[in-house]
């Protein structure tokens, strides 16, 4: 019976390599490298992970509003806006303006898991222990607690002006959705932190309410503490036009595609 299970598991690994290799799409390249734990791959129709469940590439909706990707993005949603590193990026000009704010929820519940029924496997770090920023939960899953731990030490080592900005940190773990939508935040999966809010600015603190209202852009982080995040695979919501610049949240995929792009 093992060696059957051992064929039948080749068999499947071979014939997704080939299938993977035919129609080779770097997008989905970068999706599979950066989640190598949960993604096996992907075909014509699926990404495939590794327990294997299916997510539809495409949810066969054409001509999506942003509020659309926003509220129920499929897998090709999540890349539909590039996301330029460092501080040489364009401020956002339209409601479409927000790279990587898009997100499959089944693929991320499937990596991180539904905090609604305690499934986010948790870790206990140290934020900034250098400078007392206390402690944090992050998850575990994917090494996000890790890169957390990495970007702290490499916050702790730029000059004091910068570390005003970081804390007391405004939260990680929270399991909860994002205002004004039905989704669940980043934060539901223990994936992303909020820096100091004392610094910082929200597109709703201005007055907007509803994803289609004009915001006015509003930022006061230094580029210097984004490098950091966005070395160690978290990317920024001071570049959304739906701006959040307290918020970072770890996407490999997101920074591996700029990266190339570059």
């Amino acid at each position: 019976m093992r060696n059957v299970v051992r064929t039948g598991t080749l068999a499947l690994a071979l014939s997704m390599a080939f299938a993977s290799a035919a129609m080779a799409d770097p997008t989905l390249d970068a999706l599979v490298a950066a989640y190598p734990d949960f993604i096996a791959g992907y075909d014509a129709k699926d990404l495939i992970l590794k327990n294997g469940q299916h997510i539809a590439l495409s949810d066969g909706a054409a001509n999506k509003t942003p509020q659309q990707r926003i509220e129920k993005a499929d897998i090709r949603d999540m890349f539909v806006m590039p996301y330029t590193l460092g501080a040489h990026y364009k401020q956002p000009a339209t409601p479409a303006d927000d790279p990587g704010r898009a997100r499959n929820q089944a693929l991320f519940d499937a990596m991180y898991g539904d905090c609604t029924k305690g499934q986010v496997k948790l870790k206990t770090i140290q934020w900034l222990p250098g400078l007392g920023g206390g402690t944090l939960r992050v998850a575990t899953a994917n090494g996000v607690a890790d890169r957390l731990e990495a970007v702290s030490r490499d916050l702790e080592a730029l000059p004091a002006k910068f570390h005003v900005y970081l804390k007391p940190s405004a939260g990680t773990f929270n399991c909860r959705v994002i205002a004004g939508t039905s989704r669940m935040s980043m934060h539901a999966y223990a994936a992303a932190i909020d820096i100091n809010v004392k610094f910082t600015d929200y597109w709703r603190w201005g007055g907007a309410k509803k994803e289609t209202d004009k915001v006015s852009y509003k930022n006061r982080i230094p580029m210097e503490i984004v490098e950091v995040f966005e070395k160690h695979g978290f990317i920024w919501g001071g570049k959304w036009y739906h701006y959040d610049t307290m918020h970072f949240e770890y996407r490999p995929e997101i920074i591996a595609l700029s990266k190339k792009s570059k």
